[in-house]
Formats: structure tokens, sequence, C-alpha cells
């Protein structure tokens, strides 16, 4: 929603910018954004807060003046001794290439598991002898899986957008892959359930009418995960969505009314391709900018 009844000129780059107030509800977050005339943000408002960030120093004045009247006119005056503080959004630090997880190929973080926890040669051919399932050998079949869905995930490069693959987060898990485009943000989690059935309802997923898994919930949280941390690198909103790719499967039926997760075989990702109108080009280079930085993650 465009508040054109709020614009003016930023003052301190000789009256040749005009500044609109904008009003962003989603996931929980009500904001008043001040934007130049290109969509780009120079500063950002909490309404139920009334904490004002600043995110071009230039226009400081000008952001902190227009965000406090409107946030009067939604709220009533401030109260007194309660002055709106200009808060500076955090820095990562330049990145170096051993930050840089733009080269993890799919299922890094599974070949690092069997690296150094899989068994030997002798272990592995007894258990293919007998027959006998493994921690190692459900690795071994995720890294096949998270391979595959890579490929895929090739495709939409030339639609504009980027990909990365095992971003790891704070607890020694990771989101299997992140791809950031025109249509947003999307949290990948890979399933391998080869030559089998599965079934997806709203809040739980069957293999081969089995118990049901929390593949979605468990989704849904990674991908809050993944937008707190682009919230808080990033100077505009850039929505997350949960996506679960089931590779190998037999069957898969959706009979979900209400599901907050994509689902798709690993065949179908590319269907995410064509999905636009939510984030610039510029403001797709500075998700990727973000997302590929290891230390943006420590704490996720």
């Amino acid at each position: 929603m465009l508040l054109a009844c709020w614009q003016r000129q930023c003052r301190s780059t000789g009256g040749s910018l005009e500044l609109h107030v904008t009003r962003w509800k989603r996931y929980g977050h009500d904001r008043l954004y001040v934007n130049l005339p290109n969509g780009t943000a120079v500063g950002w408002a909490d309404v139920t807060t009334g904490d004002i960030t600043v995110l071009r120093a230039e226009c400081r004045h000008d952001v902190i003046a227009m965000l406090t009247k409107y946030l009067q006119s939604l709220a009533g005056p401030v109260p007194p001794g309660r002055a709106p503080e200009a808060r500076a959004r955090p820095m990562l630090s330049p990145l170096t290439p051993a930050d840089d997880l733009a080269g993890n190929p799919p299922g890094q973080s599974l070949r690092d598991l069997l690296a150094e926890s899989g068994p030997g040669l002798v272990e592995r051919v007894v258990s293919r002898l007998l027959r006998r399932p493994s921690e190692w050998g459900s690795w071994r079949k995720g890294l096949a899986g998270e391979r595959r869905v890579g490929v895929e995930l090739n495709r939409p490069g030339r639609h504009g957008w980027r990909v990365l693959h095992s971003v790891p987060l704070a607890d020694k898990v990771d989101v299997d892959h992140l791809l950031i485009g025109p249509g947003g943000v999307s949290s990948i989690n890979t399933k391998h359930h080869h030559k089998r059935s599965v079934w997806v309802g709203d809040d739980s997923v069957k293999v081969d009418h089995g118990k049901p898994a929390p593949y979605a919930r468990k989704s849904r949280a990674e991908a809050k995960r993944v937008a707190r941390v682009l919230e808080r690198y990033c100077d505009f909103p850039a929505p997350v969505e949960p996506v679960l790719v089931f590779v190998g499967v037999t069957e898969l039926k959706v009979v979900a009314t209400q599901l907050s997760v994509r689902v798709y075989q690993e065949r179908q990702v590319s269907a995410l391709a064509p999905l636009s109108g939510v984030l610039t080009a510029e403001q797709v280079e500075q998700v990727y900018s973000v997302a590929r930085h290891r230390q943006a993650w420590a704490q996720a």
C-alpha cells in the first residue's frame, strides 16, 4: 500500500530524491518503509514498538521526520521522554573463500558426515550382504537425493535465480538448498524415498501408508529460521517459502487443503523459475550476498 500523502524531498541530497512511505504487513510484522522512487528502502519503522531504523545516513533527518509523523498519526503522539531511536543494521565482515558457501556442491554436509563418520570397506560389504539398514546408508541415500535436486535447481538460473546448497545452521543441521530469485526465497528440503509412494496432508506426510512424518512442520520451522537471518541483514522484506521436494517416488499424492508448504517431485522443481514480482534483480543479489556468507548463519 503506497501512502502517497506522505512524500517529501530528501533535503540532504539537494531536493533531488522524492521519498515515499509504504506500509508492509506480513509474517507477523507491521512496518512502515521509506523508499526512494526506484523502491530502494532508506529506512523503516516498527509500528508496534515505534523503533526506527535508518539505512541511508544522508536521509537520516527526513526518514526520522516522516516516520515519526506517520507513527503519531497511527497511534497518537509519542509519550514524553520516549523519542524514537535509529539503529544501525548489523554488517557482515568481508567475504573470504573460507566463509563463501557459493562453492558448496549439493549434499556437502552429508558428504562431510560420511567422510568423518562413515563405515570402512568391510563394514559396508557386510551390511550390504546382510541387507542390514544403517545410519550411513540413510546418509548416502540423502546425498544422492540432494544431488539430483541440485541438478534440477540449475535450470532456473537463466530466469535470474541464484542457488545455494548445504547452508549450515547453528545446531549442526543444514538447509538442503536455498533458491533466491524474482519470486522470493525458497527454503528447500529434499526427501529421497526410492520407489515409494508418498501421501501429503495438511500437516503430515506418510510414506507407503506408514506413520505420519513431520516433514511439513519442520520445513516451515526451517523457513522461519532463514527469514530471521535475511531480515537481520537485508533492508527490505525477503519472504521465505518452505518447499518439500520428493526424489525417486513412484507416486506423490497431495490431499492437503491448507498446506503452507510447496510440494514437488524433483523434476517439477523448475516450476519455481517463472515466479516473479517479489524481489528486484538488485534485491536478489543483496539476499544472495548475505545468504552465501557463512557467518550470517552462525547463530541461526
